[in-house]
């Protein structure tokens, strides 16, 4: 019979030998550098041990600094510091306001998007494997089955009240304390993003951006005729705050864009302290702030960024967001915290599409109050955590060694930055030949500053996505030798 310690001797030689037969299969190129390893209750499974034996594996494996654990997602083989591609460079954008005219090309680009016979690198859709779309389904059937009269008639002024009620509970998770009627339901983040812009400014005001800015972003201006003023922005920390104080110094601008927490296209997420700055810095100048938080609970990190409204004494931010990246894009669910806009842009919304379907918000609202949103976000973000870290390793590996690429703390985009010989929109059109879509840098800035970038989906990863990144490589590759 085993003793106390032969038992502790033999269970440290498990970990030990399984360790090292992790370490062998990194060592021979089966897992590699940034690649996921299998998980711990996989491992149990695997090896017939217990769980605390693989833990045990694992904390050894961290020490020797061979693997590292991401949060929510899992553990990693730790990349290669030599050959670890470095981050784009901060933007240097023009210090003059300018128009924006990219409606032309933006439109061709999307329309690309509904091609399945092209690999989908381009467009910043959601992975819709990993939609909660049967749960959803069910609620339209139940909702179907209870007659409810409501469902058929409007949701004035402000929608779908137990909707409301839902997103201010959530809202306590980012720092926010919102009541249901500091906040109106929209058709989508763009429609909350398009009311503000409506309530705040008139054509040819001019309005600081980040820069880069997501393009749908940089398309309600156009539509507005407003003028953008790129401001220079890190990306893993924002918007540069003493270039934005320089801008307020030597031009009116009327309103201030950002997305603060996981940028579409960088995924950088604002320092808490940074965020905290931004709006006193605003409300001291009594000019609004616009942030897009579509991206917010796509967090790899264990907590939820705080938001900008958080610390909103004034009613000056106005926040934005929808459902449609991390629920279902389809249903077109989105919604605005107005702050002193409220009355204004209530009207604007009657006016402009009267209400959001009440079915869509009556199917979110379900699925909120079913307790599985949670559920589903845990796994969403563990998904989507792995798939950019894998992706942004086959970058490493397929493009040329000049190539710098951002390391999202959130979201599922990654922007790239390739050699200055590289025409993104050059890129672009050689790569619909070879049967992949992309999305060019040139759509993100008004100046046209980001020639040489693209903005990579990492919503999705397969054999066919990473061969699709290997040839696209080859492509910048050839760009670079002509």
């Amino acid at each position: 019979m085993l003793t106390q310690d032969d038992y502790s001797a033999r269970k440290g030689y498990l970990y030990e030998e399984i360790a090292n037969n992790i370490r062998e299969s990194i060592t021979q190129g089966t897992f590699r550098s940034g690649e996921r390893i299998p998980s711990v209750r996989q491992m149990s499974k695997k090896n017939g041990v217990s769980v605390t034996t693989i833990l045990q594996a694992y904390q050894l494996l961290e020490e020797q600094g061979l693997i590292e654990s991401h949060p929510q997602s899992g553990y990693f083989v730790c990349l290669n510091e030599n050959v670890k591609l470095p981050e784009p460079e901060i933007s240097t954008p023009s210090k003059d306001p300018s128009q924006v005219s990219l409606h032309d090309l933006i439109m061709m680009i999307l329309r690309d998007t509904q091609n399945p016979n092209l690999a989908q690198l381009g467009a910043a859709l959601p992975n819709l494997d990993l939609m909660p779309i049967e749960q959803l389904n069910k609620i339209f059937l139940e909702l179907s089955r209870q007659g409810d009269r409501k469902m058929h008639q409007y949701c004035l002024p402000l929608g779908l009240e137990s909707l409301r009620l839902q997103i201010a509970k959530r809202a306590i998770h980012s720092g926010c304390h919102l009541s249901p009627n500091d906040i109106l339901i929209t058709s989508g983040c763009t429609e909350a993003i398009d009311l503000c812009l409506y309530a705040i400014c008139r054509p040819g005001d001019i309005v600081a951006v980040e820069a880069p800015m997501y393009f749908g972003t940089l398309q309600s201006l156009e539509v507005h005729g407003l003028r953008a003023l790129e401001i220079p922005t890190d990306p893993r920390t924002g918007i540069g705050l003493d270039a934005l104080q320089f801008a307020i110094e030597h031009n009116p601008i009327r309103a201030v864009m950002v997305n603060s927490n996981f940028s579409n296209p960088m995924g950088g997420c604002m320092p808490t302290e940074k965020k905290k700055e931004l709006v006193e810095f605003l409300a001291r100048h009594d000019i609004p702030l616009i942030d897009n938080d579509i991206s917010g609970e796509i967090h790899f990190a264990d907590k939820r960024p705080v938001v900008t409204k958080a610390f909103d004494k004034k009613g000056l931010v106005l926040l934005c967001s929808s459902f449609s990246k991390d629920i279902s894009p389809a249903l077109r669910v989105g919604w605005v915290t107005p702050g002193r806009y409220k009355n204004e842009i209530e009207w604007l919304k009657f006016t402009n599409s009267i209400a959001t379907p009440t079915l869509s918000q009556m199917t979110v609202a379900r699925f909120m109050e079913s307790g599985k949103y949670d559920h589903h976000l845990r796994r969403l973000r563990r998904s989507y955590a792995s798939n950019v870290t894998l992706m942004s390793q086959a970058v490493m590996r397929y493009f040329p060694p000049e190539t710098r690429v951002t390391r999202p703390s959130g979201g599922f985009v990654l922007w790239v930055q390739l050699p200055d010989k590289v025409d993104s929109l050059e890129l672009y059109k050689e790569a619909l030949n070879g049967g992949i879509t992309i999305t060019p840098g040139y759509i993100f800035s008004p100046t046209n500053q980001f020639y040489n970038f693209i903005r990579l989906n990492a919503a999705n990863w397969s054999y066919t996505i990473e061969r699709a990144l290997d040839h696209l490589g080859a492509m910048v590759c050839q760009q670079i030798a002509l």
